[in-house]
């Protein structure tokens, strides 16, 4: 199979297996998806000591590479925690010490950085922004409380989903910066994006 496939493959992989570890850590899947991380791993090493010629093909190979063993070594440390029964789960796991995540009081939401509409929070690079993503996960994680959603994910696991999608949307559609806001609907909170030219 090509390279180019297989880095293809390797990408949609990923964010499959961001997916189902975010599931399985909300409590909604029994399982950790091992059989899809182990389809990752395969890829990975299917590259790993060839020499990529194409420079285009090279970079994507090692920037996924890359993504992967950040993801890789959060989940890892959060499994790891669910195993000494610090976590929570729908399946009969026991019960996490969750320290509740401050919100800002009602009265005064969280002000939205310079430029972005009220209610909006832009990010034009999550490492530098971390006032504005912060402020976003406090939003989004008093807002799940308010529709009765129960448990929010990480901080860290929301962050570096923020960095994803505004490095994504900013690649794609040539945006100078991401704002992003929260919509409810039918009990479910959800995060929406509007490119900033």
């Amino acid at each position: 199979m090509p390279l180019s496939e297989d880095i293809d493959r390797l990408d949609t992989a990923i964010r499959q297996l961001l997916v189902k570890w975010d599931m399985f850590f909300a409590g909604t899947e029994r399982k950790p998806p091992s059989e899809l991380q182990a389809q990752v791993e395969a890829l990975v090493r299917r590259h790993a000591n060839v020499e990529i010629r194409n420079n285009g093909e090279r970079f994507r190979y090692h920037n996924l590479v890359a993504r992967y063993a950040t993801f890789n070594e959060l989940w890892q440390k959060r499994l790891r925690a669910r195993e000494e029964g610090r976590v929570f789960g729908l399946h009969g796991l026991r019960a996490e010490q969750v320290r509740p995540v401050p919100s800002a009081p009602t009265s005064t939401p969280p002000r939205p950085p310079d430029g972005a509409p009220s209610g909006e929070f832009r990010v034009t690079d999550a490492s530098r922004d971390g006032g504005a993503v912060r402020a976003l996960y406090e939003s989004f994680v008093a807002e799940r409380q308010r529709s009765g959603e129960g448990a929010a994910p990480s901080f860290e696991s929301f962050s570096l989903l923020i960095a994803q999608q505004t490095d994504r949307i900013r690649a794609d559609k040539g945006a100078r910066a991401v704002d992003f806001r929260l919509e409810s609907k039918h009990g479910r909170v959800s995060l929406k994006a509007r490119v900033v030219k």
